[in-house]
């Protein structure tokens, strides 16, 4: 049997539960969707659904499994070197997961802003990345003072800031690079809290940064004439 006769692979149950479910859910809502709608679209019993997925929710968002995964590992295999780039590059990977199907990616965020189930369930898959980071940067401040307190607070700035690029990316339509709106975001959270050498980086657009302190109720003109000093124009 040469190539060009051979029968086409099947798409994983998994994936044809997903996508039988979404267009049900685009097309009836996701109220108005029963499981039974979703297995007779794919033409499998109830069992087959409840095999891959908990609820309807799941289905909603069928990669997320595979990429908590994804960033479980990267964090696992991470070398010594800065913890705050690790998770910011971490988050990268969630945003490649969303990059890599636009259309899906788009319609599936137009969804969640419609039905309310949805968003707090959304809410509980942020979290679960958000716990991921926590952790990993927990061992790694586990000797410093306040260590626990700053993996927290690190790890919801870096969500904070991956969820705002995207969410710009996405309610765009999808249109443009969606990593520039992210990497932007991101380099923020890495000048406040990484290496020395981080925040050294120039950002992604190579603009300089200058982060300065002026006191409550100082003159414009004072902190404009301090900032030209900073970059050496005064």
């Amino acid at each position: 049997m040469t190539e060009s006769t051979r029968p086409a692979k099947k798409a994983p149950m998994r994936e044809v539960l997903a996508e039988a479910a979404f267009q049900l859910f685009l097309d009836r809502g996701f109220e108005q969707t029963t499981v039974d709608d979703i297995v007779a679209r794919a033409g499998v019993g109830r069992r087959s659904f409840f095999r891959y997925f908990p609820s309807k929710e799941d289905a909603v968002f069928p990669d997320h499994e595979r990429c908590l995964a994804d960033v479980t590992a990267f964090l696992d295999g991470a070398d010594g070197g800065d913890p705050v780039g690790t998770v910011c590059d971490a988050a990268r990977l969630v945003l490649r997961m969303y990059a890599a199907n636009p259309e899906f990616s788009v319609q599936r965020y137009r969804l969640t802003r419609e039905v309310p189930g949805l968003r707090t369930y959304e809410l509980s898959v942020v979290r679960r990345y958000e716990r991921t980071m926590t952790g990993y940067l927990r061992a790694r401040f586990a000797r410093e003072r306040d260590g626990a307190l700053r993996a927290e607070v690190i790890a919801a700035s870096v969500v904070a800031a991956h969820n705002n690029g995207l969410r710009s990316w996405l309610r765009s339509g999808g249109e443009g690079d969606p990593y520039e709106a992210v990497d932007h975001a991101l380099g923020m959270v890495r000048g406040v809290w990484g290496s020395a050498d981080e925040r050294a980086r120039p950002a992604a657009a190579e603009e300089d940064v200058i982060v300065m302190v002026a006191p409550k109720g100082a003159p414009m003109w004072q902190v404009v004439q301090r900032i030209e000093s900073a970059f050496g124009e005064g």
